[in-house]
């Protein structure tokens, strides 16, 4: 899939210019992610839109029928990876923890604590999810990096459930949203508190500057990485403590993670994952195989 512009009568081509779009990022903070590989906005989020996507949610939750979800891992990727899983690239699809069932093979609780994450086009499909996925401060803030022609490629609500909330392990969101250049940047947004206790991010600052480590594959036979994931220090990470309604932006090649939640408190997060599509080619390997191209977000 090759992402090339389109002609003038394309009609949802919204021109930057035309919107009033102007970057909203100080030198300084661009200069720290540079320098970082992440970068964190305090209260980018009002209230009210915290409120309204977590309302949301839980209609979706209250709605969806637990039979179709399946199990989201990032420990063995490959195994749990399903047709569920590669439709999700243009659906809004539902995945339960791993320790979300018990050995009778059902939920130890109820459904709405036994998801790991819904995903992966609720920017596109959802209205709610749409209006601040596509609203004049994320546009503002894609502006500020230099995006040209940017496209949400993904869009996750995750849950970080209490007592069960799995973990990610280390990873660099190039390594499955790959263009050639790479482009891909993660906007994490914290619907509730995110702290040591309940399962916030953590990072090697700088690691984003030794390039991408590998690759997520999908072949003919599935997905796999293209080779062995290194070993990291422990002592290399920080933690990305952040109160409910900041952003942290992430570089496409930043190693970062995050550990099980132990705590009684879940820690909900809407993150995005955007990539330019000005004069960049869309991987053929990535496990996203859209059917139907996603429309840029604007038009530099």
């Amino acid at each position: 899939m090759l992402y090339i512009n389109r002609d003038s009568t394309t009609k949802r081509r919204l021109r930057a210019d035309a919107m009033g779009i102007t970057g909203n990022l100080s030198s300084e903070q661009l200069q720290s992610l540079d320098s970082q590989g992440y970068l964190v906005i305090e209260s980018f989020a009002t209230a009210e839109e915290i409120e309204a996507l977590r309302k949301r949610m839980g209609q979706l939750l209250d709605d969806f029928d637990g039979s179709t979800a399946s199990i989201f891992s990032t420990k063995d990727q490959q195994k749990t990876t399903d047709d569920h899983f590669y439709e999700s690239a243009e659906k809004v699809s539902f995945f339960f923890e791993e320790k979300a069932f018990g050995d009778d093979g059902c939920l130890k609780q109820s459904k709405q604590l036994s998801i790991n994450k819904v995903g992966h086009a609720l920017h596109e499909l959802d209205s709610v999810f749409k209006k601040f996925s596509c609203s004049e401060k994320v546009l503002s803030f894609l502006s500020s990096m230099g995006y040209k022609r940017p496209v949400i490629i993904q869009s996750m609500y995750i849950f970080k459930q209490p007592g069960i909330g799995g973990e990610v392990v280390p990873h660099q969101d190039n390594s499955f949203l790959y263009t050639e250049p790479p482009t891909c940047t993660g906007l994490w947004l914290a619907l509730e508190d995110a702290t040591i206790i309940n399962g916030c991010l953590w990072a090697i600052p700088g690691s984003h500057k030794n390039g991408l480590v590998r690759r997520f594959i999908r072949g003919e036979k599935g997905v796999t990485f293209d080779r062995p994931s290194p070993t990291y220090d422990q002592k290399d990470f920080v933690p990305i403590e952040v109160k409910a309604g900041a952003l942290v932006a992430i570089h496409g090649d930043l190693i970062h993670q995050s550990f099980e939640n132990q705590s009684s408190k879940s820690r909900h997060a809407y993150s995005l994952h955007v990539v330019d599509t000005e004069g960049c080619k869309w991987a053929q390997e990535n496990w996203i195989k859209r059917k139907v191209e996603p429309e840029p977000l604007y038009v530099s």
